[in-house]
């Protein structure tokens, strides 16, 4: 059996993979460092801002070394991120001593330079405009016209065979554990000629699986009216059903990640039947106790969505389902827990992530009555897993002599780790190949004999 991977079952779903960049700088062009923070929406964000400065003639470093100045890209998910975010400024500062702070704790300048007085600029989320007007303060741009001044080529912080693709920005919704409205606005989506044109770009380049993300993801199109967009000599709506079949045509793997599960998902569960779109669908539930989910003030009941979990399993009978859930909410009751611990035997999801309820400066819910005790948050917590951790062993243990399609992520002298099609990058389990995976490559798409399952992940052999 191979060596055992770190995959926490506490999975918070604010962390985005680390940055990959394999660039070396030429000589005398100056260097910008990238610290980035928090979820994969920031990390696209970083993408954006990094691929500006190259075509403007900076070298990107991965880290403060070497680097004339670093941007440290913030979190401002929970207190512990906030908290993250600022250690991380505070190390900028020690290693470097240029820092430029952006992303979402930059919603909040005071509570950044109240910590950090010496940090040279702070922006708010999704400001690219003044992000670069910092830089360009603090270290000036040298373009080379042999080597800079050509069309940008976009710059990718994850590994060259996946890419997150951004459909939106902001959201509607007004749940009172969350201030990300506060911070990144209402729902803002791009036009759906813009995100496919991206996504084809991607593939061209070598990208083997896009993962589709948005603050709301099934909201996609509704501020712009599902407006139609020209595309490939004909009309495509801004709608999440119509870009996702779009996007299944470019020959690379779709995973959507952030479905609110609204009535009209059900219009996706047959695009991934049909092997357009990943039979996977990462949906935020959050709880199933509807006077809990009443205080949450979340847009879902949790009654129906049993109903609706059954439709899509009938419909798509592989389809993988992940969740997040959050435990000790103001209020909760030892039987809405319960009723929680039932739908989840219920609902029998595949994947789950789970944290205890932090009170975030700014969220609404800090002022409800009646908050959970520390200890009871942790003892919910770990029966939660326990139960989650069992069905997700007796799930994969089904897999156990079934062939399976998986993509390479790393391969080492030890092995080859990969994912099957149920597993998103850094938040799922791994597959795991070490006999005969020597010529394998990061990319590579291949079937493998699943021999071995785990609570999280597999080991398999090549076909």
């Amino acid at each position: 059996m191979g060596a055992m991977t770190q995959n926490p079952p506490n999975l918070r779903p604010d962390l985005a993979p680390r940055i990959v960049i394999d660039a070396p700088p030429r000589a005398g062009q100056p260097t910008i460092g990238m610290v980035s923070l928090g979820c994969p929406k920031a990390l696209v964000d970083s993408e954006r801002i990094l691929t500006r400065l190259r075509a403007e003639g900076y070298a990107i470093s991965p880290d403060y070394k070497g680097a004339d100045a670093v941007i440290v890209n913030t979190c401002g998910f929970l207190d512990s991120a906030k908290a993250e975010s600022l250690d991380a400024i505070g190390e900028a500062l020690r290693e470097n001593g240029k820092v430029l702070v952006t992303g979402c704790l930059g919603a909040d300048p005071e509570y950044i330079t109240g910590a950090h007085p010496k940090v040279m600029a702070v922006t708010g989320p999704h400001q690219y405009e003044a992000v670069l007007d910092a830089v360009h303060r603090a270290v000036p741009p040298k373009p080379d016209p042999y080597f800079d001044l050509l069309p940008a080529q976009s710059i990718s912080l994850t590994p060259r065979h996946f890419s997150y693709l951004k459909i939106s920005e902001g959201c509607n919704h007004k749940c009172k554990f969350c201030i990300i409205p506060d911070m990144r606005g209402r729902l803002v989506s791009r036009p759906a000629h813009a995100v496919l044109r991206e996504a084809e770009k991607l593939v061209e380049a070598g990208v083997k699986e896009l993962l589709v993300i948005s603050q709301d993801t099934s909201a996609y199109g509704l501020d712009r009216k599902h407006d139609f967009a020209p595309w490939k000599g004909g009309d495509v709506r801004a709608h999440i059903t119509d870009l996702s079949r779009e996007l299944g045509k470019l020959g690379a793997w779709v995973r959507l990640h952030y479905v609110y599960p609204y009535p009209h998902v059900r219009d996706l569960i047959p695009l991934m039947a049909e092997g357009l779109v990943l039979p996977y669908l990462d949906i935020p539930f959050q709880h199933a106790h509807p006077d809990t989910l009443k205080r949450m003030a979340r847009p879902a009941a949790a009654a129906r969505t049993l109903d609706e979990i059954a439709a899509w399993r009938a419909a798509c009978p592989d389809i993988t389902l992940r969740s997040t859930f959050i435990v000790g909410y103001p209020g909760e009751t030892e039987a809405e827990f319960q009723t929680l611990l039932d739908w989840l035997d219920e609902a029998q999801l595949d994947r789950v992530g789970c944290f205890q309820y932090e009170n975030v400066a700014g969220a609404r819910s800090a002022d409800l009555p009646d908050h959970v005790p520390a200890e009871v948050k942790q003892e919910r917590w770990d029966r939660f897993m326990e139960k989650a951790q069992a069905i997700s062993e007796a799930k994969l243990t089904r897999k156990v002599g079934t062939l399976q399609q998986v993509i390479v992520d790393e391969v080492d002298e030890d092995g080859a780790t990969c994912r099957t099609k149920a597993d998103a990058p850094e938040i799922d389990g791994n597959l795991f190949i070490d006999e005969g995976f020597e010529h394998l490559k990061p990319g590579d798409m291949v079937t493998v004999r699943v021999d071995e399952a785990s609570e999280y992940d597999l080991w398999g052999s090549l076909t």
